[in-house]
């Protein structure tokens, strides 16, 4: 009992369920972890940027409909999801992206099942993309016709 409470003294984290104690010198090891994660995944998010043409189309897209939600003065609901269905499209992009460079490590010669993983994961973006089309056209086309 004496060296758990020494522990508490010293503002360790006692995890109760699993009898584990994470010391500050742990919390700074996680600390780091985390912090080399967001910055793995943030030059993730810049070489998709730096390499992919489509992307960067994509994103102005985004953009543009996100800005052009605000400027109809849209509902809070609304923007949500024109800002959801424009993120999933982005998404769908990054993980197309993400399979092609792994096929093409994993088979560098063409091989008929690599082709199929490249066209179901640029799949993928089609239907995502088309589903924002559509979705935009539902929340867009009321509040155009209200102002003409």
């Amino acid at each position: 009992m004496g060296i758990l409470l020494q522990m508490m003294e010293k503002r360790d984290i006692i995890n109760w369920d699993k009898g584990t104690v994470q010391t500050r010198y742990d919390m700074k090891k996680t600390s780091k972890k985390i912090i080399k994660s967001f910055s793995d995944a943030i030059k993730g998010v810049v070489f998709i940027f730096r390499t992919q043409r489509n992307f960067r189309i994509q994103l102005l897209c985004f953009a543009i409909a996100t800005a052009t939600a605000i400027i109809l003065k849209l509902s809070f609901s609304e923007i949500a999801i024109i800002i959801f269905a424009g993120g999933l499209v982005l998404v769908g992009e990054m993980i197309n992206t993400g399979l092609e460079k792994l096929v093409n490590i994993i088979s560098p010669e063409y091989h008929p099942l690599a082709g199929v993983i490249k066209d179901i994961s640029a799949g993928v973006v089609l239907v995502s993309s088309i589903l924002a089309v559509i979705i935009g056209i539902i929340i867009f086309l009321p509040a155009i016709l209200k102002i003409l």
